[in-house]
């Protein structure tokens, strides 16, 4: 049997639909936060607490810097236009009460910015470095801000277009870094330092 032969008798495995993956995701334990991205489910790690002060961090930031807009944490989008994905950023910038009336899962319009930052495990390698900053560009954000406590490293994607972002910054913990528009506020990353295992 020919390598293609091989391929077509081998049954085709369907890609789970978004409204299965919101019915599992809306009876998860709450210990368990869920994610479809690239047409998969994937279990984000729940925050150690280093990673909650490097966003209440960023939090503060933002507040002072634009107080027009708010970071708001862990909330839901949908994202990846073809393939209906759901995310769960670590944190969201948009315009202060953005999501009134929402349901879980909101589209991305308005939003100016995500956030993840990165926990210890093998999935956080795919998932923030690859499948989210291509997820969160073809709905259009912005900027999506990488804060990486593997290689001590903050990246910044910036300028969506045809899915990718075209234009991506890296900066190591202790340099300034500055968030393009419709940001538009640099932050001091020294304190990042301090929230490293």
């Amino acid at each position: 049997m020919t390598v293609m032969a091989e391929r077509e008798a081998q049954p085709r495995v369907e890609q789970m639909q978004v409204e299965e993956f919101e019915a599992i995701a809306s009876s998860s334990p709450e210990t368990v936060t869920l994610e479809f991205l690239d047409g998969r489910i994937g279990v984000k790690k729940v925050p150690d607490g280093n990673h909650d002060e490097i966003i209440q961090w960023l939090q503060e930031r933002c507040m002072q810097h634009r107080p027009d807009v708010w970071l708001y944490g862990e909330r839901g989008l949908v994202v990846e236009a073809y393939r209906k994905g759901r995310a769960r950023p670590d944190g969201v910038l948009a315009p202060k009460r953005h999501f009134i009336g929402h349901g879980e899962w909101s589209d991305a319009d308005g939003v100016l910015m995500t956030v993840e930052v990165t926990s210890y495990d093998r999935d956080t390698d795919s998932r923030d470095r690859t499948e989210k900053p291509t997820a969160y560009a073809s709905v259009g954000i912005p900027v999506y801000l990488l804060i990486d406590r593997d290689s001590c490293t903050v990246t910044v994607h910036s300028g969506p277009e045809e899915g990718r972002y075209r234009d991506t910054h890296t900066v190591s913990f202790g340099e300034r870094v500055e968030l393009p528009d419709p940001v538009g506020l640099a932050l001091e990353t020294d304190a990042f330092k301090e929230f490293v295992r």
